[in-house]
């Protein structure tokens, strides 16, 4: 007999044990739970999606957004400068510079002449005014630069006073100057609180030194002041030094 001739007869051949019937209910209801359970993980997979989605998205919309530029910081306060067409040099954050109180402001103490001539061959000048603002209580006087008239007045051009503490406090006050009013330069001055008697600074570089004079109302004062030809403007000095009369340095 050959092996498909055996097969044949075994496939004929009655089973030695009848299989029980199968149970339709049951099988009904486990594949209900099985098409139940795929549901809901599907299900689960979708909100998992979703919520990845969402992330992405979010994620993309704050690398997107650009990065937020500081806000701008207002410039230091100050007060008006001497000509509404001409901006003063940048000065320390406690110095002012304003057009004189009233034209011709009267001189605090003795007349310092600059040697320097301006409108009508008239001489410039340097001298201390007295100032009054009732906000700056501990602040009495400023350094004004005026042309002076020949009838003995003066024409004021340019104003510079602390607006910080006191006025006679140590060390540096009122540096202002190094600009053009009514086509004439204004050097750069201010005047030094304390045993000064030489005062220098650089520029790019080079030393330079200030011409002085005591304050005659207050020899603890030493205004001073550099040549136009030397100093352009008070934005190319390094930070001013004050010396004493035995050469020390009264200042860092």
């Amino acid at each position: 007999m050959t092996d498909l001739e055996t097969l044949r007869s075994a496939l004929r051949e009655e089973p030695a044990e009848e299989f029980a019937a199968p149970d339709i209910a049951a099988i009904m209801t486990k594949g209900k739970r099985i098409r139940r359970r795929r549901r809901l993980v599907t299900g689960a997979g979708g909100v998992a999606a979703t919520v990845v989605t969402v992330l992405v998205i979010v994620g993309a919309v704050a690398l997107r957004e650009p990065a937020r530029q500081p806000e701008a910081l207002p410039p230091a306060a100050s007060a008006s400068s001497p000509s509404p067409s001409l901006s003063p040099s940048s000065f320390p954050a406690s110095t002012a510079t304003t057009a004189p109180p009233y034209p011709r402001a009267q001189p605090l103490g003795d007349v310092i002449p600059l040697d320097v001539e301006g409108e009508g061959d008239r001489k410039m000048v340097l001298y201390a005014t007295a100032f009054d603002e009732p906000t700056l209580q501990d602040i009495q006087f400023g350094l004004n630069v005026a042309y002076q008239n020949d009838d003995g007045t003066f024409d004021g051009l340019y104003m510079t006073n602390e607006t910080r503490g006191s006025d006679r406090s140590f060390g540096f006050h009122a540096t202002g100057g190094g600009t053009l009013v009514r086509n004439t330069f204004i050097p750069v001055f201010g005047y030094f609180a304390g045993p000064a008697v030489r005062i220098t600074s650089t520029v790019r570089g080079k030393p330079v030194e200030a011409r002085t004079a005591v304050w005659s109302e207050d020899p603890s004062v030493v205004i001073f002041w550099f040549e136009g030809s030397q100093v352009q403007s008070s934005n190319v000095l390094t930070p001013l030094t004050a010396y004493d009369a035995k050469g020390q340095r009264l200042t860092k």
